[in-house]
């Protein structure tokens, strides 16, 4: 027989749900976008309505309605949902507000109890366990920042920062069954009563397993809007400045993420919509997609881009609020591919630096680097990736989240006896980009200068903004 294992990852942007089978193979999937977000004013960013759990709901019916197997079958569902949201919740466990976004400045402070209806504070994994499986439990994983929780132990702290204990849920382990699904639930999102919900993490976590990020060694590169670099290990690391502690997805593990880039990926999207018209007709006329044409143009692009230089800060970072995006080194012989390549290129000067800053204070070497996302897709990026770091990188599956909440189930249920053998079974074996010498010997001398750009260019960007702001 068979076993399925259903994975949901409800994500910055939309909520995708993956149907896997024991190998790690997706036999059904489902996908329903978040509505966008609602900004009343400076500071407030909400999930409107009930979209979150609106959404899983509608994602889960897509994934189990073109699901052919037997649902009898299916054992278990992990879930993972985007991590640093606030949820306030009525005693009853329905929304006495909008769920707070992770880019709601009020998620960066303590919980303040202002408004009698809120009997419950939690996470947006809380919320979508209680509406899963009527159960006040939720992963210990998915709380950080302003939540009283201590990091060591994994469990709520005595003092519980003016918030009264009976006000927050009770906390289980990465792989803990949290409940089964309602029959309520059961009716809105097609699932089988009385399934297993079992406890991931945050979502970087998640992704992190799904990726098949299992040693100190590698390093785990996710390009998405925000770019991060992560790698695992066993201590709590306090007070480092090249990076920061996070909860992993097994007990007992740690993820640490590096400094990265706002508005990363969001940069490539931004700079093909700029070219408009021009390139859609080309690369239909070339029978590619406008990622495809620009994607294959950049690759006969020379490393270097005969000179042209980007600086990434498309998004200031809060330290550096006048810092503003910028193209340097123009000489007549550059055109879109060299532009294109260049933001490409400027990832991965970036990242590079963060992540040896990040394997400095943990007192580590990366030997690989694997990278997860959609920038991972195209070959460019990741031969630019291999000879900037002078590493192999490997990609992954675009569905890293929903297989590492689908591995946790697997390991929670006892399907696997850990995670390593877990991770080993279901995630594929990823094709391996080699660096090459010459080019990563070019790159090597580039970093010195790449690195020491902002040093110029802050100086123009803070006179500047007393112009333009």
């Amino acid at each position: 027989m068979t076993r399925y294992l259903v994975g949901i990852d409800n994500g910055s942007q939309s909520t995708k749900v993956s149907i896997f089978d024991e190998r790690g193979t997706v036999v059904s999937r489902g996908r329903r976008p978040l509505r966008p977000n609602h900004t009343p004013r400076p500071g407030v960013v909400e999930h409107p309505d009930d979209d979150l759990w609106t959404s899983i709901g509608a994602a889960c019916r897509e994934a189990m309605a073109s699901f052919d197997g037997d649902p009898g079958d299916i054992v278990a569902v992990g879930l993972c949902t985007i991590r640093f949201c606030r949820a306030l919740l009525r005693a009853d466990g329905t929304l006495a507000a909008p769920v707070l976004s992770w880019m709601d400045e009020r998620v960066s402070r303590p919980y303040e109890h202002t408004d009698p209806a809120v009997a419950r504070v939690t996470t947006s994994s809380g919320y979508i366990t209680h509406r899963l499986t009527g159960e006040f439990r939720d992963t210990a994983a998915n709380y950080q920042g302003a939540w009283p929780i201590d990091t060591d132990t994994w469990q709520w702290r005595g003092d519980t920062g003016g918030v009264p204990r009976e006000m927050l849920f009770d906390l289980v382990m990465p792989g803990e069954v949290l409940g089964t699904v309602t029959a309520s639930a059961a009716e809105r999102t097609g699932l089988p009563a009385g399934l297993p919900v079992v406890a991931t993490a945050n979502d970087k976590a998640v992704e992190a397993l799904g990726s098949g990020l299992r040693e100190p060694g590698s390093l785990l590169l996710s390009l998405g809007t925000y770019i991060a670099g992560m790698t695992t290990g066993s201590r709590n690391v306090r007070d480092a400045t090249g990076f920061w502690t996070n909860f992993g997805c097994v007990p007992g593990e740690y993820l640490y993420e590096s400094g990265g880039i706002r508005r990363g990926m969001w940069t490539v999207s931004w700079l093909r919509e700029l070219f408009g018209e021009e390139v859609a007709r080309a690369a239909r006329e070339a029978g590619l997609s406008p990622e495809e044409y620009l994607d294959d143009g950049a690759s006969r692009v020379p490393a270097g881009s005969d000179g042209l230089m980007t600086v990434l800060d498309w998004l200031a970072p809060t330290e550096k609020p006048h810092r503003k995006g910028a193209f340097l080194g123009f000489d007549g012989r550059q055109g879109r591919f060299h532009l294109h390549r260049s933001v490409l290129e400027a990832i991965a000067l970036t990242m590079v630096e963060h992540a040896e800053a990040m394997a400095a204070e943990l007192g580590t070497e990366f030997s690989r680097v694997i990278v997860s996302g959609g920038g991972a897709e195209a070959d460019v990026m990741m031969r630019i990736i291999a000879d900037v770091f002078g590493l192999p990188a490997s990609r992954t599956a675009n569905n890293g989240a929903a297989l590492g909440a689908a591995i946790t189930a697997g390991v929670g249920l006892g399907l696997f006896p850990n995670a390593d053998e877990a991770a080993a079974t279901m995630v594929a074996t990823p094709e391996v980009f080699t660096p090459n010498p010459d080019d990563h010997h070019l790159y090597t001398r580039l970093r010195e200068i790449h690195r020491d750009i902002t040093h110029h260019t802050d100086q123009i960007f803070h006179r500047s903004t007393t112009l333009f702001g």
